[in-house]
C-alpha cells in the first residue's frame, strides 16, 4: 500500500493532552556513532547527580516502615520507593547525608544516582529527498523493506513465511522517547501502557530533528507489516514506549532506568529492550561503591527476569575487550540476566549485494566471551573510509552515497526513517527474534527457555563454539522459529 506522505496526522497524547501536527515527509537522515547513545567513551569517567541518591534496603524486597521520616532527619527527602526491589530514591543538598542515610535501620547502602550521559555522533548527519513512490525491488509493498539488510541477514523473511510475526508478545522499549504517530509504529503501540519516568518530559520524543534514538530501535523491533516504510522483526508484536532517558537533556539517571525496569516486569513485559549504558573504572570507586552501582541493576534485571521477562542489552560501542578490561564496570551490560548483544555489518553492501552481511563491527563494538552473548546486525562505517566510499549506489530506489547502505534503516521523529549504526542498533534485532519465538510458544516463556534456543538456532561464526566477537553467534529468525 502507497500512503501519500505528505498528510498530517493528529493524536491525543495520554500523558500530555495537546493536537500534536506531524508533517510525514521522507527524509533520510545518515548517522553513524562511535559510541551509542548515552554511553560513556573511553576517556570518560561517569557523573553522578549532585543531590540524588539511591539507598538500598538490606531486604531485597521491602521498604523499611517509617523510611520517609528517616530520610527527613537525615537531612533529605523521599522521592519516590521501589519495594518491589527494595530501593528507593532521595534528594538532599546536604553533603553528609549519603553517611547519616547509610545508618537508617535495614539500609544496606546509599549510592549517588549515576548520570547517563548523551554522546553526539562524530559524523554530521546527510539529509536527502526520497521518492517512496519508487518500487522497490523485492516487490515487498513496504517501500523501504531493501534497504534493511539486517533482515536478510537474519532470515527474518524466511520466519515470517513459516508464520511466526511475533503476535501475542509485549516488547517494553526503555529509552528515550518515541515518535507516537509514526505510520510504522502506530498500529502496534500501546499508549494506555505507555510511560515516562523523565520528570516534566511526555512520552513523546520532543526534540524537532529526526534522529530518535527511541523511535529508531522500536522500528527495527516491531514496525508495523503495512505496506508502509519499513517492517520490523516481529511485525506483530506490542510496542511499550517507556522514557528513561531524556532527550532534550541529553542524559538520563540510573534511578530512571531501574523504574523503568520495574515498571515493564509489573506490566506484563515478555521482553525488554535496552539500548543503552554506561561505564565507570573500578579505580575511580572504591571497591564497595563500585560493587554497589551494580546492586540496583542486579536486583531489577533478577526481578524482570523472575517476571518472565526476557532482557536484550546492548554491549557498547568503545572497541574493548572486556576479557581485558577487567576494572571496568559496563551497566547493564554486566548485569546478570540480560542477553548482551555485539554488532555485525556487511562492507560495501549496496555496491555488492552478495558481500558478507556477517563482518564483526570491529570499529566500536565491545566484544569478549566473558561479556557478549550474541551478534546481530549492528551496521558499521567502515566503508566510509575505503577509497571511493563516496560513490553513489542505488537499492530499492533509493540513491545515496554507498557508505550509507552498510548502516542499519529504520523509522525515525516526525514521520521519517533514517540510517544508524552501534550495538543500540543490533539489540532490537535480538529483541525481535526474542519476540517471535516467544510468539510461536504461546505468548510466554521463561527467559532462560528463550536464551536456550536463541542458542541452539544461532549461526556459529568466528572460531567455534563460543567466540569474542559473535558469543554463541549470529542469531537467525528462522533457525529459532523452526527448532
Amino acid at each position: 500500500m502507497y500512503m501519500n506522505t505528505n498528510s498530517t496526522l493528529y493524536r491525543e497524547d495520554k500523558k500530555m493532552f495537546h493536537n500534536k501536527k506531524i508533517i510525514g515527509t521522507l527524509i533520510i537522515i545518515s548517522i553513524c556513532t562511535f559510541v551509542s547513545y548515552a554511553e560513556t567513551s573511553k576517556a570518560e569517567l561517569p557523573e553522578v547527580v549532585d543531590g540524588q541518591y539511591i539507598i538500598v534496603m538490606a531486604a531485597k524486597q521491602r521498604v523499611p516502615v517509617g523510611l520517609e521520616l528517616a530520610v527527613l532527619e537525615a537531612g533529605g527527602e523521599l522521592v519516590s520507593t521501589m519495594s518491589q526491589v527494595g530501593m528507593a530514591v532521595a534528594v538532599s543538598e546536604d553533603q553528609d547525608f549519603m553517611m547519616r542515610a547509610s545508618g537508617i535501620p535495614g539500609v544496606l547502602a546509599v549510592i549517588p544516582d549515576l548520570k547517563i550521559d548523551r554522546i553526539q555522533p562524530p559524523i554530521a548527519p546527510v539529509a536527502v529527498g526520497v521518492d517512496a513512490a519508487n518500487p522497490p525491488f523485492s516487490g515487498d509493498d513496504d517501500f523501504f523493506f531493501d534497504l534493511q539488510w539486517g533482515h536478510d541477514a537474519i532470515d527474518a523473511p524466511e520466519a515470517w513465511e513459516a508464520g511466526y510475526s511475533g503476535a501475542g508478545v509485549r516488547v517494553f522499549v526503555l529509552d528515550e522517547g518515541f515518535d507516537m504517530d509514526h505510520s510504522d509504529l502506530a498500529p502496534n503501540i500501546n499508549l494506555d501502557l505507555a510511560e515516562t519516568f523523565v520528570p516534566g518530559e511526555p512520552v513523546d520524543y520532543l526534540l524537532p530533528d529526526v534522529f530518535s534514538h527511541g523511535t529508531h530501535t522500536a522500528g527495527t523491533i516491531a514496525a508495523a507489516d503495512n505496506g508502509y516504510g519499513t517492517i520490523g522483526i516481529a511485525p506483530d508484536a506490542e510496542l511499550v514506549p517507556v522514557k528513561v532517558l531524556s532527550e532534550v537533556l541529553g542524559y538520563g539517571f540510573t534511578s530512571w532506568i531501574i523504574n523503568g525496569v520495574v515498571y515493564a516486569a509489573d506490566n506484563g513485559a515478555d521482553v525488554i529492550n535496552m539500548s543503552l549504558g554506561g561505564f565507570g573504572s573500578k579505580s575511580f570507586y572504591a571497591p564497595a561503591i563500585q560493587l554497589d552501582f551494580m546492586v540496583p541493576y542486579e536486583r531489577a534485571l533478577n526481578y524482570a527476569y523472575q517476571k518472565g521477562a526476557t532482557v536484550v542489552v546492548s554491549a557498547g560501542n568503545g572497541a574493548l575487550d572486556r576479557d581485558k578490561s577487567r576494572d571496568l564496570l559496563i551497566l547493564p551490560a554486566d548485569a546478570p540476566n540480560v542477553l548482551t548483544i555485539s554488532s555485525t555489518a556487511p562492507v560495501g553492501w549496496a555496491a555488492d549485494p552478495d558481500t558478507d552481511l556477517d563482518v564483526f563491527a570491529s570499529t566500536y563494538s565491545n566484544y569478549g566471551q566473558r561479556s557478549i552473548d550474541f551478534a546481530a546486525p549492528g551496521g558499521n562505517w567502515a566503508y566510509y573510509f575505503e577509497p571511493g566510499g563516496l560513490n553513489l549506489c542505488t537499492v530499492g530506489g533509493v540513491t545515496h552515497s554507498c557508505y550509507v547502505f552498510d548502516y542499519v534503516f529504520s523509522t525515525g521523529s516526525q514521520g521519517n526513517w533514517y540510517w544508524s549504526c552501534g550495538t543500540s542498533q543490533a539489540a532490537p534485532h535480538v529483541s525481535g527474534v526474542a519476540a517471535l519465538v516467544i510468539g510461536k510458544n504461546g505468548g510466554e516463556m521463561h527467559p532462560a527457555m528463550v536464551k536456550a534456543i536463541l542458542e541452539q538456532s544461532a549461526d556459529d561464526l568466528g572460531k567455534p563454539g563460543m567466540d569474542d566477537y559473535y558469543g554463541r553467534g549470529r542469531i537467525n529468525a528462522y533457525k529459532a522459529v523452526t527448532k
